[in-house]
């Protein structure tokens, strides 16, 4: 009886130094695993923001498709040019507590 007894708890004993010796040797690779699952979860992140920007572009893209001038208005905004005759209006936005006119 007294053999099981030291059996039973000699295992977890050994388990548990086992795994923090690998925890601790940087050959095992251990924290390389968990690094890596880090950066997957970062990569699923990035993933799912790139998916939801390519979404955004598919619909400018179909919208300008649609609209024969909103293709030109959209170049015209992107390089910042304008037609003659137009007036161009820039806004900017002010440092918070700052009064209109007053820095």
């Amino acid at each position: 009886m007294r053999l099981r007894t030291r059996q039973a708890w000699l295992a977890p004993v050994i388990l548990a130094a086992a795994w923090i010796f690998a925890w601790l040797d940087p050959e095992t690779g251990i924290r390389s695993w968990i690094s890596l699952r880090e950066d997957l979860a970062a990569a699923h992140g990035r993933i799912s923001s790139l998916e939801q920007g390519i979404e955004t572009l598919e619909t400018e893209a179909g919208s300008l498709e649609e609209a024969p001038l909103a293709i030109e208005a959209a170049i015209r905004e992107d390089l910042g040019l304008a037609r003659s005759g137009d007036t161009v209006v820039i806004l900017r936005d002010r440092p918070e507590g700052t009064v209109l006119g007053h820095p």
